[in-house]
């Protein structure tokens, strides 16, 4: 796969289609994918590098679909083209799109002549079809265009509306055709798909994610990304003590998520031993927020390594007694790293919904035997007492022991493309 940057769209003949594999002699030009971004156009002198770091990651998320030619239009729309590619790989290329960070829609557009006729008849056959009211929406990204944008869009639509009889309506049609004049072509289209906003992955640097297992932190690792984190994830299984289903329902959520970004590693932990440790300390009902404090030790040692400037959890104030603002206050006194709580004020259905839209709400219901359910004590302390943890941490020597989990890692990379190693972003 090559995907290469095209400074100047290819420019049609008079009167023809700027032609690809649909074009020539059907009258249709070839179909492309034309992306709108959201904030990246706010950023004013830095914009380039939040622009390199976006074409970047088209590059990775295309990987394996076949030569793809990215021009930059402006500050806000990126243009993709396959040359000699069906209109069945562009929709792919489209979908993939998609989960790019950064990318606000997605639209597959008709790349044709600056010529009206030629607007019009790919405009009809676009409406070909069709019922309910309709719309044309004309915008001039070039001005020397000899036809204002109002006069496009009214010489277009009462072209349909003689061809195909459809009512207009311009306030709320059922239908919209758009029109975008560029310096070398017109891109025709109709219907569009929503991106995932945010910035592009990388911009705000790297995070390491408690990847539980759960339906939580998936949707935070998510949130992240939007914001512009890099992020890997680690995963504490309840080995040797339970079976390896934890370990495959994390590797699917994360190969489900890698879509996002492209490149995720996963880090496991057999975390049953040291449960078992805390245990045997005397922990009762601090369990489960000491045994919490040990992860996070642990992967502020692994985030050493990997270069991470943050550790993510899934965290909601409230949601369980072990997420009350004392305990929490608790967990955060274990580490020095800042934790990133992007759930924090958000309810379980609010959660859910989030995870039923990034498609990782069904492997998360996927039954499982968790880790944090492990020799869970019948009671769980909501307002547990840090001089209390550090006792028991002393005991323990926990931070020799977070610096041994985090040295016995195992690794493993799920790839939603599949196994060959993404460009360096």
């Amino acid at each position: 796969m090559a995907v290469t940057s095209d400074p100047a769209p290819e420019t049609a003949p008079e009167g023809t289609t700027a032609s690809g594999s649909a074009g020539a002699g059907s009258g249709l030009g070839e179909l492309c994918v034309l992306m709108k971004l959201g904030e990246i156009v706010l950023k004013g002198s830095n914009r380039k590098l939040f622009e390199r770091r976006l074409h970047n990651n088209i590059r990775n998320a295309a990987r394996g679909l076949g030569e793809v030619k990215l021009t930059q239009r402006g500050a806000g729309v990126i243009i993709l083209r396959m040359p000699g590619a069906s209109d069945l790989k562009v929709a792919e290329l489209a979908e993939r799109m998609r989960s790019v960070m950064g990318v606000v829609w997605v639209h597959q557009v008709r790349r044709i002549a600056k010529d009206i006729d030629a607007v019009t008849d790919i405009a009809l056959r676009s409406m070909a079809g069709r019922t309910g009211t309709f719309a044309v929406r004309a915008r001039r990204r070039d001005k020397r265009f000899p036809m204002t944008s109002s006069e496009i869009a009214g010489t277009v639509g009462a072209r349909i509306k003689e061809a195909v009889g459809l009512p207009v309506n311009l306030k709320r049609p059922e239908n919209t055709v758009f029109i975008e004049v560029d310096k070398d072509e017109v891109f025709v289209f109709t219907d569009g798909m929503p991106g995932q906003g945010g910035l592009p992955v990388g911009m705000s640097g790297r995070g390491l994610v408690l990847m539980s297992g759960g339906i939580d932190s998936p949707v935070a690792a998510h949130r992240m990304m939007r914001r512009g984190l890099k992020v890997d994830f680690l995963h504490f299984s309840g080995m040797p003590f339970t079976g390896p289903e934890s370990i495959y329902k994390a590797y699917s959520l994360v190969r489900q998520l890698d879509r996002f970004q492209v490149g995720s590693r996963l880090f496991v932990v057999p975390f049953g031993k040291a449960q078992q440790q805390l245990k045997s300390s005397g922990a009762e009902k601090l369990q489960i927020v000491a045994q919490r404090r040990l992860m996070l030790k642990t992967a502020e040692a692994l985030a050493d390594d990997l270069g991470a400037e943050a550790l993510v959890t899934g965290d909601a104030l409230g949601q369980v007694s072990s997420q009350t603002m004392t305990n929490l206050t608790a967990l955060d006194d274990a580490v020095d790293v800042p934790i990133l709580r992007p759930l924090i004020g958000m309810d379980k259905t609010e959660i859910m919904d989030q995870a039923r839209a990034i498609g990782t709400l069904s492997i998360s219901e996927l039954p499982d035997e968790d880790c944090c359910t492990l020799l869970t004590p019948r009671q769980v302390e909501t307002a547990a007492k840090i001089t209390d943890l550090r006792q028991i941490e002393k005991r323990l020597d926990v931070e020799e022991l977070a610096e041994h989990l985090a040295a016995n890692t195992q690794l493993h990379r799920p790839s939603f493309l599949g196994d060959a190693a993404p460009a360096k972003v």
